[in-house]
C-alpha cells in the first residue's frame, strides 16, 4: 500500500537579489508502507526543504503531496494534529528540551496530544528506550548525554506516537564514525521491528546505503542511486 506520493513538487525561495531560486523542480516520489529510503545531495540541494514539505513544516509552491491517501497542505485545518499523529521527526541537533529528562522528552508528543500520559504510552516509551539502549539514562538531562545518546532519545520521541512516517534530517551529522554506524544500524532495526516508513537525508554514504532505496537530489530532481 502506498503511504506517500509526491507528484511534480516544486519549491522556490528568494535569492536575496529580488529574484527566485528554484530548489525543487518537479520532484516525484512514491513510498510503500514500511519502506526505508535515503536522500543524498550536496549542501543547498534542497534535501531539508523536501523533508520539511513531507513533514508539513513547509508548503510547496506547485505539485501534490498525498499521505495515507489524503492530500496534504498547510491549509488543512487539522494539520497540527496530522503532524503530531502521523509524522515523527529527528533533527541533526536533536532539539531535546534541556530542562526535561530523557524520559520526559520522549513523552512530549503524547502530552501534546492529550492531557495525561496513559499506561500504554508509558509502556511503549519504555520499550523504545530499551530497544534503542537508552533506558539506563532515562532520568538524565540532555546536557549529560553523549551525542549518540541524544540522537537515540530523539528517535524514541519521534516514534512514541506510532507515526506512519519517520523523517530524519542528517541524524548522524554531528556524530563520530562509530556512533554514526550505530545510528544507521538502529534505524535499520527499527524499520524492521516497528515497520515505520523512514526517509533519511544525509551526506553520509554509509548511512544512505543502509536504506532499501537511495536517491540523490540533484538539480532539483530525485535520481535513483541504488
Amino acid at each position: 500500500m502506498e503511504i506517500v506520493q509526491l507528484k511534480d513538487v516544486s519549491k522556490c525561495f528568494d535569492d536575496g537579489l529580488k529574484g527566485k531560486r528554484r530548489v525543487l523542480k518537479g520532484v516525484d516520489l512514491t513510498l510503500k508502507r514500511g519502506e526505508f529510503v535515503s536522500v543524498m545531495g550536496v549542501s543547498g540541494a534542497g534535501k531539508s526543504t523536501l523533508l520539511n514539505i513531507m513533514g508539513l513544516v513547509c508548503e510547496m509552491d506547485e505539485g501534490e503531496y498525498w499521505l495515507n491517501g489524503e492530500r496534504m497542505s498547510l491549509k488543512n485545518g487539522h494539520v497540527l494534529e496530522l503532524r503530531n499523529r502521523c509524522i515523527g521527526f529527528v533533527f541533526q541537533d536533536c532539539r531535546l528540551l534541556p530542562h526535561l529528562t530523557a524520559w520526559q522528552n520522549v513523552l512530549l508528543p503524547v502530552l501534546a496530544s492529550r492531557k495525561d500520559v496513559d499506561a500504554d504510552s508509558e509502556a511503549w516509551a519504555a520499550e523504545l528506550m530499551l530497544m534503542t539502549g537508552v533506558d539506563a539514562v532515562k532520568d538524565q538531562l540532555p546536557e549529560t548525554l553523549s551525542g549518540g545518546e541524544k540522537t537515540r532519545v530523539a528517535l524514541c520521541r519521534a516514534l512514541v506516537m506510532h507515526p506512519d512516517l519517520l523523517l530524519a534530517d542528517e541524524p548522524t551529522g554531528q556524530l563520530d564514525e562509530d556512533a554514526a554506524k550505530k545510528i544507521g544500524d538502529l534505524l535499520q532495526l527499527l524499520n524492521e521491528k516497528v515497520g515505520t516508513t523512514i526517509v533519511v537525508v544525509t551526506h553520509d554514504y554509509r548511512l544512505a546505503s543502509v536504506a532499501e532505496r537511495c536517491y540523490r537530489l540533484e538539480d532539483g530532481k530525485l535520481k535513483v542511486e541504488k
